[in-house]
């Protein structure tokens, strides 16, 4: 008696590694994930030093990083990901303003930026294109992006947050958040000289005056970008 044994048909499924400090957003998008035919999620993190161990460990084909992390910045860990690890397909998932952060996050290495409010079926064929090794942003930004190209020209400043780097935007933050210097310090494990300087370069360039102009401009900037 002939038996037809039928192939086996697998599938081999991209490693998809999910940074974020909301469990129920790492759980939710790992239920999406886990649906599909061609993504699996392989882990998860919600702090820097996590997901650096854990990436690490696990080598995942692609990392979907959001930018605001515990006591940490996400454009930060994309920086560090990129370095140990230059094959990592890293894509930005944020609810940050993309005409503030898309740029900032495919300088540090990121292939992709998606806002959070995108649907579904846009965020999975996201991910699909950079782990292609594609760059997926909106239109916009990637008009602007192709414009400053063929112009060789970088982008006048949108915004006085335009001028700052990584660094000081994200103390700029931490500072619209209500934090203090020596809580900012402990948060980014910086000493508190260091964050002073970072206050003082962030009334220069913004040209304020006082700590207190700087700790109403920051709450004010953060209340717009966020309603934004």
């Amino acid at each position: 008696m002939n038996t037809q044994i039928e192939p086996a048909t697998t599938t081999l499924r991209a490693k998809v590694f999910l940074v974020d400090d909301h469990p129920i957003v790492r759980q939710g998008l790992a239920q999406v994930l886990n649906q599909q035919e061609d993504l699996s999620v392989c882990g998860e993190a919600e702090n820097v030093q996590n997901a650096l161990d854990e990436i690490a460990r696990l080598g995942p084909d692609l990392a979907v990083v959001d930018l605001s992390l515990k006591g940490a910045n996400g454009i930060e860990l994309i920086k560090h990901l990129k370095l140990q690890h230059p094959k990592l397909a890293i894509m930005a998932l944020s609810m940050h303003d993309e005409s503030v952060y898309a740029e900032r996050a495919l300088r540090a290495g990121a292939r992709g930026y998606v806002m959070k409010q995108e649907s579904t079926d846009h965020i999975l064929d996201a991910m699909r294109r950079v782990l292609k090794g594609e760059i997926h942003v909106s239109e916009r930004i990637g008009t602007r992006l192709l414009d400053q190209a063929l112009t060789r020209k970088k982008k006048p400043a949108a915004s006085p947050a335009d001028l700052l780097s990584d660094r000081e935007l994200e103390v700029l933050r931490l500072i619209g958040q209500g934090h203090g210097t020596r809580q900012i310090s402990d948060m980014l494990k910086l000493n508190v000289k260091t964050i002073e300087t970072y206050r003082a370069h962030l009334k220069r360039k913004l040209k304020l005056k006082s700590a207190m102009e700087l700790n109403h401009y920051a709450f004010h900037w953060l209340s717009a970008e966020t309603e934004g």
